[in-house]
């Protein structure tokens, strides 16, 4: 299990040495665990999170049942869209967080296209 995780993390350090948000693009970071999705849309030059939406949030658990389908990703997909286009943040740098682009994660960006949001 620990081999995994180490996996995981050398993915994502390999992803972020080339994937940098800026004030103009900043970065949809996703994350997955196994119960829940999150999505953070970040300015690396200021260090901060601009906008940020989860299965965890009030809008989702509405209308979800355990917390970890792609329909939960959709959701929070457009919800992150939503909340960045309300903050004039039209065009973003995708981060998959070292997770393979399928599933839940290719979910959650193809509903953020969806709803506006360019990347």
């Amino acid at each position: 299990m620990l081999k995994k995780y180490k996996s995981l993390h050398k993915r994502h350090q390999r992803i972020r040495q080339r994937v940098r948000g800026t004030s103009s693009r900043p970065r949809l970071a996703v994350y997955k665990s196994n119960r829940h999705i999150y999505a953070q849309i970040i300015d690396d030059t200021q260090e901060k999170t601009l906008v940020a939406a989860s299965s965890l949030s009030a809008e989702v658990k509405a209308g979800q049942v355990c917390g970890n389908t792609v329909k939960d990703a959709l959701v929070v997909g457009e919800l992150i869209a939503k909340k960045a286009l309300a903050k004039d943040i039209k065009q973003v740098v995708f981060d998959r967080g070292g997770f393979i682009y399928h599933g839940r994660i290719k979910a959650l960006a193809e509903a953020a296209r969806a709803a506006g949001l360019k990347f």
